[in-house]
């Protein structure tokens, strides 16, 4: 009896993983790939440049959800699964894509030319923040759909090259959506707090981990209401949305990382 519970627990996990609603896929820098991979009754591994992505176990059998870097070059790929018992490398194509250029004016002219003591800072913060966005914890049902954090008009500016007073910096690694100061920010999926602090250029920042390497930050709150190690559930409020670090107004910058490569949001959406 003991047995055929567990088999039956099991077989209720692979059909409710097989039956969640998957990401968007485009296969672009900045995208996402969903890509069929083998695999026999143990759940295999992927790994795409070093770092391990999401896989699921759908009708058709096992498939890797895995990110796609801005910086990748179009072109062939591999994706390197281990099934327990061999190594494969899965190719897959990246295509190109060409993301528009944005110019912004910034009043502060430290957040566009950091003195030094500022360069010191920002450094330690991007360690603290590719760090967070590198995690892979294991869970019993990852989160392939996110719940959009803020209602309000969402930008198309993901990936696009930005020169701040006509200085070019990186491009933009993730989505902004328009709301009023003070509007409050919800966890699009549950998950952990693994950083929450006010950095340079993000201002008020809160990093979540929601499983399987998919890990979600919010830049620019006017406060935070969660503090690191806090377990959330879908839809729970964790602050609200302001204007701090480099910013032009009031807004959200909301950022998707995957297997450690940032993403496209909108791919993530569930509506």
């Amino acid at each position: 009896m003991r047995l055929r519970q567990v088999l039956l627990a099991a077989l209720f996990a692979l059909w409710s993983i097989a039956s969640l609603a998957l990401p968007r896929e485009s296969r672009v820098p900045g995208g996402i790939a969903i890509i069929s991979i083998p695999g026999g009754v143990q759940a295999p591994t992927a790994m795409l440049n070093d770092r391990r992505a999401a896989v699921i176990k759908s009708e058709k059998g096992w498939v890797a959800i895995v990110g796609i870097p801005l910086g990748m070059e179009p072109g062939e790929h591999q994706v390197k699964v281990n099934t327990g018992t061999k190594i494969v490398e899965v190719p897959f194509r990246v295509t190109e894509k060409n993301y528009r250029t944005q110019h912004l004016t910034i009043k502060n002219q430290r957040q566009v030319s950091p003195n030094p003591e500022d360069l010191k800072r920002i450094a330690s913060e991007r360690e603290r923040s590719d760090a967070a966005l590198a995690l892979f914890t294991e869970l019993s049902t990852p989160a392939l759909t996110l719940s959009t954090p803020v209602p309000g008009p969402k930008s198309d500016s993901f990936g696009s090259r930005r020169f701040f007073n006509g200085q070019p910096r990186k491009p933009h690694s993730g989505m902004d959506i328009a709301a009023p100061k003070g509007t409050p920010i919800r966890s699009p999926a549950s998950g952990t707090v693994v950083e929450a602090d006010n950095f340079f250029f993000n201002g008020n920042t809160v990093f979540i981990d929601h499983g399987f390497g998919l890990v979600t930050m919010y830049c620019h709150l006017d406060r935070i209401d969660v503090k690191i190690g806090d377990q959330l559930a879908a839809n729970q409020t964790i602050g609200t949305v302001g204007a701090t670090g480099r910013v032009t107004g009031p807004h959200l910058h909301w950022g998707v990382s995957l297997n450690g490569a940032m993403v496209d949001p909108a791919l993530m959406l569930s509506e």
